[in-house]
């Protein structure tokens, strides 16, 4: 059936006067995605798969299925030139969603969690008519598979708009003396994030946080709690629950249920001072009086992109990531607990984030055992590549996927090794 699949695709190719083969460069950040004229009705021939990890009872994949069919209503795609795979486990049985995707006649094929790469790659070594992008993957460019793509969202922007908007937070709680001496250590006040694992995507994305908060109010100290899940509702109540018991003021997160958010709401009607910062979703449904607001992702931004650029027969980015210049990235509606002045406050850091005069991973704000780095590389198929020059990291260059693994001074991971 594979061999059928793909003398049908060369066909289609040769129909299209297309390429399905992606290039091995990154979309500049600056670069404008074109869509062309989004009134023209999508060939009726193209076919499109999504792996999802998950379904729309999980933030993070609820906010793939917005973006898709946001992305395919602008596009005019039929709904029946989407196959749909659901709440696919981060194993084998991915490979088999892609290979049955394809099989039916998907020549575009995307999947939305880490876990599935090397899924998706062994398929893309296999289909090779068909391209594949793995969501949060890194291994697209060292692969050497022309038709296996990497891409993500500068999500680390507006996770550090996120912490600038809880610092507000914590500014107003110490100066209207809210705070007791549990919330202290060693003079700073405490605060805590629910992380689902010790990877690097998670770690990026709880220091940009960490230096949001610290851009704000300077003298903090955080804590992180992993669940070793992407999804568990209870483990990470349970995970906000033993960050407020020690005293964190703040709760945010980079993990995908409303558990957290619920479990500070409830905290906080039993007399406890404590708000949250969520993921993916606004949380107010689950905790009106503590939410203050979640950092997200604008998937529609990605997926009009690879759709169009999948229509129109052009190239895909092998790696993809983009973030607030594009509208890739956001936070959601600001909670009634924000401090007042934090929607001013926000507008502008947005604004220097956009004309690049704001770096987030600037070295001259956080330290390493007390020291600046002025170098790092790491791997992840790009061996010897200086990932900071310029005075900041360079996170999400050479790869979709982040890269800032670095443990920096003022956090600490209570249980990493999970």
């Amino acid at each position: 059936m594979k061999k059928v699949f793909k003398i049908l695709c060369v066909v289609l190719a040769f129909v299209m006067c297309a390429t399905m083969f992606a290039s091995c460069t990154k979309t500049p950040a600056n670069e404008e995605q074109s869509t062309g004229d989004d009134s023209a009705a999508a060939p009726s021939n193209i076919k499109i798969g999504i792996i999802l990890v998950g379904d729309e009872n999980e933030g993070y994949t609820y906010a793939h299925i917005k973006g898709i069919k946001d992305a395919a209503k602008k596009l005019n795609i039929a709904d029946d030139q989407i196959m749909w795979k659901y709440s696919v486990k981060e194993d084998e049985t991915c490979y088999d969603a892609a290979a049955d995707l394809a099989d039916n006649g998907c020549t575009l094929i995307i999947s939305n969690s880490y876990g599935h790469e090397s899924h998706m790659k062994k398929a893309a070594s296999e289909f090779t008519d068909v391209t594949f992008v793995s969501m949060t993957g890194d291994q697209a460019a060292a692969s050497g598979l022309s038709n296996f793509k990497n891409a993500f969202t500068n999500i680390y922007e507006s996770r550090y708009v996120s912490g600038v908007v809880a610092g507000m937070k914590v500014a107003e709680l110490v100066e209207e003396g809210k705070l007791t001496d549990a919330n202290y250590e060693d003079g700073k006040v405490k605060i805590g994030y629910v992380g689902a694992y010790p990877y690097a995507e998670v770690v990026s994305g709880y220091t940009a946080f960490f230096l949001g908060v610290q851009s704000v109010y300077k003298d903090v100290t955080m804590e992180v709690q992993y669940t070793n899940s992407w999804f568990n509702i209870t483990a990470e109540g349970e995970a906000a629950k033993t960050l407020m018991a020690d005293g964190c003021v703040i709760i945010s997160q980079h993990a995908d249920s409303t558990g957290a958010p619920a479990a500070v709401e409830a905290a906080f009607k039993n007399g406890t001072t404590a708000y949250s910062v969520g993921y993916n979703i606004d949380m107010r449904s689950v905790a009106p009086d503590v939410a203050l607001t979640s950092a997200t992702n604008n998937w529609e931004v990605y997926y009009e992109y690879a759709f169009k650029t999948f229509i129109d027969g052009g190239e895909i980015a092998t790696n993809w990531s983009e973030g607030y210049k594009t509208g890739a990235v956001a936070i959601t509606d600001l909670g009634d607990a924000c401090a007042e002045g934090t929607a001013e406050k926000v507008e502008a850091v947005i604004n220097s984030i956009k004309d690049g005069s704001l770096k987030v991973f600037d070295t001259s704000t956080w330290t390493v055992n007390g020291e600046t780095l002025t170098s790092y590389t790491n791997t992840y198929g790009f061996e010897g590549n200086e990932l900071i020059s310029d005075g900041y990291f360079h996170e999400s260059e050479l790869r979709s996927a982040p890269a800032f693994d670095i443990r920096i001074d003022g956090i600490k991971e209570l249980n990493a090794e999970g």
